[in-house]
């Protein structure tokens, strides 16, 4: 071999070296990034009903997907506890809910005062309660009114108006605040 086959192998094989670090780098800073996310990658919520004194717990999204079992747990837990009927909730709704939690740092469960509302219950609560809306959001399961255990009212309303991720109610003299997944707004 002469002196310049040498250099150009040497030369070569530094190349193939270097390619080979700096994909082993790259590899390594993803997989972690990566393997942080599937692990983190599960999104669960508990709540408490306070008119039917239920309670549930459970993973809706996991691997990357919402879970259809978990989500119709969720849309029956949520039904209109007047009358039954159950609605689809809002996936958006929930993934609201675990990012108000986040921001709270808490795992207790929401306390919920009204999730899903049909027409008629809400027709009746708009013709005798003040703050119903006629074309409410809980009738599309897109809103919830909830407290949190143990953090301050005016706590969870805050939160909720920094998320800016829909709108915002707030009932301190009937102790919850309303979130839903429409526009940006607030009143109360």
């Amino acid at each position: 071999m002469t002196g310049k086959n040498r250099a150009q192998g040497r030369q070569s094989s530094r190349r193939r070296f270097l390619a080979g670090g700096l994909g082993a780098i790259a590899c390594a800073a993803v997989w972690p990034a990566h393997a942080a996310t599937r692990i983190d990658d599960r999104r669960r919520l508990s709540f408490v009903n306070l008119h039917t004194d239920e309670h549930v717990d459970l993973v809706y999204w996991a691997d990357g997907s919402y879970e259809p079992g978990a989500l119709r747990r969720i849309d029956y837990f949520l039904r209109d506890f007047r009358n039954g009927e159950i609605h689809q909730i809002d996936p958006q709704l929930l993934d609201l809910l675990v990012r108000l939690r986040a921001r709270l740092r808490t795992t207790a469960p929401f306390h919920v005062i009204s999730g899903y509302r049909s027409p008629a219950t809400n027709a009746m609560l708009a013709a005798y309660t003040d703050g119903v809306a006629s074309g409410s959001l809980h009738m599309q399961g897109m809103a919830i009114d909830i407290r949190v255990p143990n953090r301050p009212l005016r706590q969870l309303h805050k939160v909720a108006l920094d998320l800016e991720a829909g709108g915002v109610g707030y009932y301190p003299r009937s102790d919850f605040v309303h979130v839903d997944t429409g526009r940006v707004r607030r009143w109360g």
